[in-house]
């Protein structure tokens, strides 16, 4: 159990404080027959401020209680036709062995805005995953510390729980989200550490004692806990307060017109939840749940992932076929979540589009006939399936879209930068 736990009447910044063995002592010696002698005073040390550089509310952020609306926890959708629907809340990927606690998330909120994290420190995971983009990032390829470009765009962390696999990175190659989140430090282009001197770093700064103590129990700095600090926070990324979700608390379906939307708006929806006419299964079928991302392990315990016609063959990138070698899994990428999709071009895992009338475009008539598309995304002749929106139905799904948008979670001070 932490410290603030145990002596909750204390705010963090204030326990900081005694954690400095305060002098009071004005020169004591002790003496022979036990007593003690005054000596001449000194002037009492100030007590430090280990935790000075950081901007931190007097009472902790809840990370740990996360009050999930009844849409994120229970799913109306019959099976039939809506096979891969389930309430997000099942396919949670908190393991057992690393519960998200309020201390912990915070040191990872600050492990997450560090530069000094970096081989010059220039750079944070921030940097790349900000808040303001849903936690993705305006570049189509990320800026690494000494210039370099990532070989692709990063993935929002929005709603990063509830990915049933567990699996991180466009080509599922972390099995967990703490072995993903150590990676980027020992990338060459992105970070340039290796873990020993990530740990020496976070060691010495002056606010790791005190915040490691509390998340931990000691002050003691491992590549394994700073792993397990910032899986807590990217785990209490969740978004859940956007238009959307207003409008869910009033209806008891998703697939019912909601009273807040515009015509539009739930034209969209519509089009959304529904299987198109030319056959095509709905968008909803590879972003399921109301946390809008990819849908539970298949039968055979293999990942789900998505071949969306991007390419007629994979030449450059083979996606998740390069983690896992499955031939089936070529030019096959992780869902991500499309919660604050709106505000988070450009998209795709190479970030070829630039806004969402492209993607639309996309699915509406761009789709190509990649060998491992899967069949459900294929028509009766084998080619891949073309949804020929409307203009209208294009700007209708944009509509829609965009009421995925969590305003709040985007300037949310709890998820936002303590330097």
């Amino acid at each position: 159990m932490s410290e603030y736990r145990n002596h909750s009447f204390l705010s963090l910044k204030t326990r900081s404080l005694f954690s400095f063995a305060v002098v009071l002592i004005s020169t004591i010696c002790s003496c022979s027959d036990g007593g003690i002698e005054i000596m001449e005073p000194i002037e009492p040390a100030e007590p430090i401020d280990f935790l000075a550089d950081l901007n931190l509310p007097e009472m902790p952020f809840d990370y740990e209680n996360i009050q999930f609306p009844d849409h994120y926890l229970n799913s109306p959708l019959p099976e039939n036709p809506y096979r891969f629907q389930f309430a997000a809340i099942e396919s949670d990927n908190t393991p057992d062995t690393n519960p998200t606690t309020n201390e912990g998330a915070l040191l990872g909120r600050v492990l997450f805005y560090e530069k000094k994290l970096s081989a010059n420190g220039t750079i944070a995971c921030a940097s790349c995953h900000t808040q303001e983009t849903g936690f993705s990032d305006k570049e189509i390829l990320s800026i690494g510390f000494d210039g370099g470009l990532t070989r692709r765009h990063s993935m929002s962390l929005t709603n990063a729980r509830f990915y049933d696999t567990g699996k991180f990175f466009w080509d599922e190659r972390a099995e967990t989200l703490e072995d993903q989140v150590l990676m980027p430090f020992q990338d060459p282009v992105e970070m340039g550490l290796t873990l020993d001197t990530l740990v020496q770093i976070v060691s010495d700064q002056s606010y790791s004692a005190p915040l490691f103590n509390d998340a931990f129990g000691d002050e003691t700095v491992t590549a394994d806990r700073i792993s397990r600090a910032l899986a807590q926070f990217v785990r209490s990324l969740v978004s859940i307060n956007a238009k959307y979700d207003e409008g869910r608390e009033l209806v008891s379906s998703p697939l019912l017109d909601f009273p807040n939307f515009s015509p539009e708006e739930n034209m969209g929806k519509s089009l959304f939840y529904a299987s198109n006419i030319s056959g095509a299964p709905s968008c909803h079928s590879c972003h399921s749940s109301e946390a809008f991302l990819s849908p539970l392990l298949a039968p055979n315990g293999t990942t789900i992932g998505s071949i969306n016609g991007l390419d007629a063959v994979s030449t450059i990138d083979f996606g998740i076929f390069e983690t896992t070698g499955i031939n089936n899994h070529m030019g096959k990428f992780k869902v991500p979540s499309l919660r604050n999709i709106g505000v988070r071009a450009p998209y795709m895992h190479d970030g070829r589009f630039a806004n969402l009338e492209e993607v639309i475009n996309h699915y509406s008539t761009g789709m190509q006939n990649h060998p491992r598309t899967l069949p459900f995304m294929k028509d009766d002749d084998g080619n891949a399936i073309k949804y020929n929106f409307t203009d209208i139905e294009k700007q209708a799904l944009i509509a829609f879209l965009n009421t995925l948008t969590d305003s709040q979670f985007l300037i949310d001070e709890k998820f936002s930068s303590p330097f």
